[in-house]
């Protein structure tokens, strides 16, 4: 079973038709399954509101969330020990972490180039 971890850049990418988008689209087909923090739906809904798209976002669908039962304090300090990056990305990485602690076994899917490389130097397949 391949696994992937969707960000909000690439939901956005996908969304917004941006250059390159049905590569995106053909990547996430080819996951069994998707999943997300729902800090993934706040941002999503927000950036299509600020642009006055339609709220409903396809993708969201078929997203099985990540409800972490702690705090994560320890993937949180295990990204920044990797590599700097704001909040929204380091819990994005950090949910992942709590997902799969063998970062390994899990594809991280983001359109963020930083936030690619620290996934890459975490394990993430990316």
């Amino acid at each position: 079973m391949i696994a992937a971890y969707v960000d909000t850049s690439y939901s956005v990418a996908i969304a917004f038709a941006e250059a390159g988008h049905q590569a995106l689209i053909r990547r996430l087909g080819s996951v069994d399954g998707i999943f997300s923090s729902p800090l993934l739906e706040a941002e999503l809904r927000a950036a299509l509101t600020r642009e006055g798209v339609s709220s409903e976002a396809g993708i969201l669908h078929s997203v099985s969330w990540v409800l972490p039962s702690r705090p994560l304090s320890l993937e949180i300090g295990r990204v920044l020990s990797t590599g700097y990056l704001r909040g929204a990305d380091l819990w994005h990485l950090a949910s992942a972490l709590y997902l799969s602690p063998n970062s390994s076994e899990l594809l991280f899917l983001s359109s963020d180039k930083r936030q690619n490389q620290v996934a890459r130097a975490l394990g993430f397949q990316t």
